[in-house]
């Protein structure tokens, strides 16, 4: 896509990830690549939509424990997000953040409904999946080894902490992940697959399209689930 081709001010999909640890066994840019699969694949469900680069540092100051996290940190990553927003909003009619990290979402709240309030139709998507465990187990490294399979070490999963998030919230926020789990871990990769990881792929990407059909925004500028079906 070139500049002279962009017209009709399109809704544009921007990626967001994190660059940070993920275990032995997923690499840093875990987050950045699921993100990127869902976007890619909203825009191949829904042509009109136009796909951008992504954006792969985000705010993972919960895993500096462990070496190869980057983190730009919130305050940070929140203006990022308003500069981009007001950039792509002189010709984008819509924005969507597909955001596949957790941590960003301080960011998210806090720099979507500003550049709403400014007038601009932005919104943003988490890449959840229901039941899915919290870090580098099961439900991403099955992501993953349907995705980017050559990049998962299998042979060095391990299961980590694996008690619930809720528990684990007040250690985490004191300590960040290594005060939890050593090998940086929340969850148990154990049984992972490639099926799976394109069950979830495909559940991901049935939510989003549904989202964006939708198009309804919620206080904190995330895109509203679907409404249920009557009866």
């Amino acid at each position: 896509m070139r500049s002279p081709e962009l017209g009709g001010r399109p809704t544009v999909v921007v990626p967001l990830g994190s660059v940070e640890q993920h275990g032995a066994h997923l690499p840093l840019g875990t987050d950045t690549t699921v993100a990127a699969a869902v976007a890619a694949g909203l825009v191949a469900r829904r042509p009109g939509l136009l796909l951008a680069p992504a954006v792969p540092y985000g705010a993972s100051g919960e895993h500096e424990g462990f070496p190869g996290t980057v983190s730009i940190g919130t305050p940070a990553l929140t203006t990022l997000l308003v500069e981009l927003g007001r950039s792509a909003g002189l010709w984008a009619g819509r924005l969507l953040v597909v955001n596949g990290h957790g941590g960003n979402l301080e960011a998210l709240r806090a720099a979507v409904p500003l550049l709403r309030h400014e007038g601009r139709d932005v919104a943003w998507f988490p890449c959840g999946v229901p039941g899915g465990d919290a870090h580098a187990g099961r439900t991403e490294t099955s992501l993953l080894l349907h995705v980017e399979p050559e990049a998962v070490r299998a042979e060095l999963a391990e299961a980590g902490e694996t008690a619930p998030i809720a528990e684990l919230l007040p250690r985490l926020r004191a300590g960040g992940v290594a005060a939890v789990s050593p090998n940086g871990v929340l969850g148990d990769p154990t049984g992972a697959t490639a099926d799976e990881g394109a069950r979830f792929l495909a559940g991901m990407l049935d939510r989003a399209v549904a989202a964006v059909d939708r198009w309804q925004v919620d206080p904190s500028g995330r895109l509203l689930p679907a409404a249920p079906v009557p009866g």
